[in-house]
């Protein structure tokens, strides 16, 4: 189970963040029954398919306008997959994709260019999501060249050297090369990078999980102030339970391709109700000694199941010490048990 604390206390000790733009209730992207399956075949030439890998299984969410919404779950739960889907780096197998009212699931290649303007994302990995043969003004600047934002070379490189310093970074770094910029530095380039556009979503794919803990918080704190000053709204995939409550809004659940529970993030945090929500913050240790030998561990049984073949009823059943025996046979509504409170368990 994947859920480790890399925040700094200092940085945790926030006032909570108020979700203004959910209560305005103005949605800028509304995934609906989101479901991507991957087919596993067998043969040479005559290829079939033998089962299919449930990514993602039925999901459905949304994210208002300047918020930013968590998800979080265990390594292969869908999460990047769901991400992928919303970008349209994969087709969804079934279910609609709306960003801003334009369902993104079916747009031909030619209409996403428009769409791929407004849509970001910032990668995980800052030592291989830059071309480690172009110089960092280069990168930065070639989306703006792609898309004819800035079609003037002079224009483009004083905007590059603005996203530096914005960043944080020095504008001379425009002639350097990747590989001679620390780990964070590259993350600070893949974001200006991403802003580079002027967009107004960006998916976040565990964008600080390969960072030393102090440079986190710097990037968490950047990625902050970025969302205040351009009105950014944020789907922050990870599964640093503490960066997301510091970052997010509101917060997702997924498990084994589903979501179980979604809620406003202190909600979430101080009133957990599906099983396996619980056990995730459980998980997460308090830097405290005395706190932390007191505390009872909730350990969850047995293995997660395969995507291939997942349980029947409820996903989480043959790993819930709350199942009954309808958990097994019974698909689990996911449902508002309380204002903004959505949950998948028919035991809460």
């Amino acid at each position: 189970m994947s859920a480790t604390s890399g925040v700094p206390s200092a940085l945790m000790e926030t006032e909570p963040i108020p979700s203004a733009a959910a209560a305005r209730g103005d949605v800028l992207v509304e995934v609906k029954g989101l479901k991507m399956y991957f087919p596993i075949t067998e043969g040479i030439i005559f290829t079939r398919t033998t089962a299919q890998v449930k990514a993602v299984d039925g999901v459905s969410f949304n994210i208002h306008r300047g918020e930013t919404l968590g998800l979080v779950g265990e390594s292969g739960c869908g999460k990047t997959t769901t991400g992928r889907c919303i970008l349209r780096l994969e087709r969804p197998t079934e279910g609609e994709i709306l960003f801003d009212g334009v369902n993104v699931a079916e747009l031909e290649p030619r209409a996403l260019i428009a769409l791929r303007r407004k849509i970001q994302v910032i990668f995980q990995d800052p030592y291989s999501s830059l071309n480690p043969r172009m110089k960092i003004g280069d990168i930065i600047g070639e989306p703006m060249y792609v898309h004819k934002i800035e079609p003037d070379k002079r224009a483009r490189d004083n905007r590059v050297h603005e996203l530096l310093s914005l960043c944080g970074l020095d504008p001379r770094f425009a002639d350097r090369y990747p590989h001679e910029m620390s780990g964070g530095q590259r993350q600070r380039v893949g974001i200006a990078r991403a802003l580079s556009l002027r967009p107004e979503f960006i998916i976040c794919d565990e964008a600080v999980s390969a960072l030393d803990v102090s440079i986190q918080a710097q990037v968490i704190n950047l990625l902050e102030d970025l969302r205040e000053e351009f009105n950014l709204t944020y789907l922050f995939i990870a599964h640093d339970l503490s960066v997301v409550r510091h970052l997010c809004h509101r917060v997702a659940v997924m498990y084994l391709g589903k979501l179980v529970e979604l809620a406003d993030c202190d909600e979430l945090y101080d009133n957990p109700l599906h099983p396996y929500t619980q056990a995730l913050l459980a998980a997460v240790p308090i830097p405290d000694p005395e706190v932390e030998k007191g505390r009872k561990h909730q350990v969850v049984k047995g293995e997660v199941p395969s995507p291939i073949n997942p349980p029947s009823g409820c996903v989480f059943h043959p790993r819930c010490p709350l199942a009954v025996e309808s958990c097994s046979k019974d698909l689990p509504d996911f449902r508002e048990v309380r204002p903004g409170h959505w949950v998948a368990c028919t035991e809460v």
